[in-house]
């Protein structure tokens, strides 16, 4: 294995590289564009169908559910059917019932359409990190996780102005918005096209396919095969998923204790703010016009927050980044909720979207880069998982908030839970940054 893992890390970027960040960077721009779908739907739904908040909570809370599932049976998934092919399936999953999402009738039916499109967008997440990780040389899989996402993110913005301009033209333009997010289907070709992770092959017990691409990367960097590394044998040995008991043995427990938290906080506090802003905006006293109209501004800075960690990610220290970031982020969300007017509103709501893009960034790479080939899917499905299970609640924690204690409540309960993220790595999260992943998983 240690030998494969020199070989790879040693690599330069080749064209099969390249092809791997074509059908990722298409497959996250699609799936980010879904995962916010419904956020800047929701204004046109609640008017058209005349809801209450609770149940824009109701509906957000089920698509949470689906992206737990999602994320922990698609990582034990990829583990056994391979990351190319986990990957795809996930595509189709997400994609198909994003479509579905567009002929909803009713709560009810919006509500199982985003259950079932979450397990699919959880799943692709999970697995393109577990990719990523494995397949980028050491030294730079964390700048393109931040390319990848940076061009992936750039769906996010594109949503919120084609919903700018969709949503209002019509009671039912919110239906266009969903239609748009399934257009993720057209990254199949590209996803076709990806080398199956050698890392896993040897992982499965397959050495000679292992062996075999690993050599075909070589040979497309011009790089005579078995050159760049120390001769060392490869031990083929057929790895099973590791089990939930063995992520909690006493070498794996408070890695995934750890993981688990700041994946349980992030998401109660990143989607505290991206999900709900367009409609407490609206609540607050703007027009669903003006609502969608400064929350496109704000969402032109997602990519944006991920570029800038192609210019952090490798530089410093992902344990460091990820604690000094989640502070910035506490600081930003609260001077957006003690914003005066709606240019300090949109400044503000910059900042928050440009600290948690370089986090999410850095968070993706330093999961599952954080546990041996065979915990790394499941140990990253399981943590990003949690999160998403935890934020079930998430929705009507926020719809609490806000009518019991008001708009700057929010704000402040969404600062607090990135504080915790800042806490808990900067206490046990272990350091990754140009290590070899066996060297982070053996630390």
């Amino acid at each position: 294995m240690n030998d494969l893992s020199q070989r790879m890390d040693r690599l330069p970027i080749t064209p099969m590289h390249r092809i791997a960040i074509a059908a990722l960077a298409f497959a996250y721009f699609f799936e980010l564009a879904d995962l916010n779908t419904f956020a800047y739907a929701a204004p046109g739904i609640i008017g058209s169908w005349h809801i209450p908040v609770h149940a824009v909570a109701l509906i957000t809370s089920t698509s949470f559910g689906g992206m737990f599932i999602g994320g922990t049976f698609g990582g034990v998934l990829a583990h056994r059917i391979g990351r190319k092919r986990a990957f795809i399936l996930s595509i189709l999953i997400y994609t198909i019932f994003s479509l579905l999402n567009a002929v909803s009738w009713n709560v009810t039916s919006l509500a199982l359409f985003r259950f079932l499109t979450g397990i699919g967008l959880s799943g692709m997440t999970v697995v393109a990190n577990v990719y990523i990780s494995e397949f980028f040389p050491a030294r730079m899989r964390g700048k393109y996780m931040s390319m990848i996402f940076t061009l992936g993110l750039i769906g996010i913005p594109a949503t919120a102005w084609i919903a700018r301009f969709l949503v209002p033209t019509a009671p039912w333009g919110w239906r266009l918005v969903f239609i748009w997010g399934s257009l993720g289907l057209l990254a199949i070709p590209f996803a076709l096209r990806l080398m199956e992770s050698p890392r896993w092959l040897l992982a499965r017990g397959r050495e000679t396919e292992a062996l075999q691409a690993v050599e075909k990367l070589e040979k497309l960097a011009g790089i005579t095969p078995g050159a760049i590394a120390a001769p060392a044998p490869m031990v083929a040995k057929t790895v099973e998923a590791g089990g939930y008991r063995q992520m909690f043995n006493a070498e794996h427990r408070l890695r995934t204790i750890g993981l688990s938290l700041v994946w349980i906080f992030q998401t109660l506090g990143f989607y505290g703010f991206v999900a709900w802003v367009p409609t407490l905006l609206v609540q607050h006293g703007f027009t669903i016009t003006k609502s969608l109209e400064y929350s496109s501004l704000i969402a032109i800075c997602n990519p944006l927050g991920a570029w800038v960690g192609t210019q952090l990610i490798e530089r410093f220290e992902r344990k460091w980044i990820i604690t000094v970031d989640a502070v910035l982020i506490a600081i930003a969300g609260v001077a957006y909720g003690l914003a005066p007017s709606a240019i300090f509103i949109v400044i503000f709501g910059m900042l928050v979207i440009i600290t948690i893009q370089l986090m999410n960034a850095t968070l993706y790479i330093y999961t599952p880069e954080s546990y041996p080939t065979n915990l790394r899917s499941s140990g990253a499905g399981l943590c990003y998982g949690l999160g998403r299970l935890t934020n079930v609640v998430g929705p009507f924690i926020i719809s609490a908030l806000y009518l019991n204690a008001g708009y700057l409540s929010v704000f402040v309960y969404i600062s607090a839970c990135w504080l915790v993220v800042a806490g808990v790595v900067a206490t046990i999260g272990p350091k990754t940054t140009g290590r070899s992943l066996e060297v982070v998983a053996a630390s």
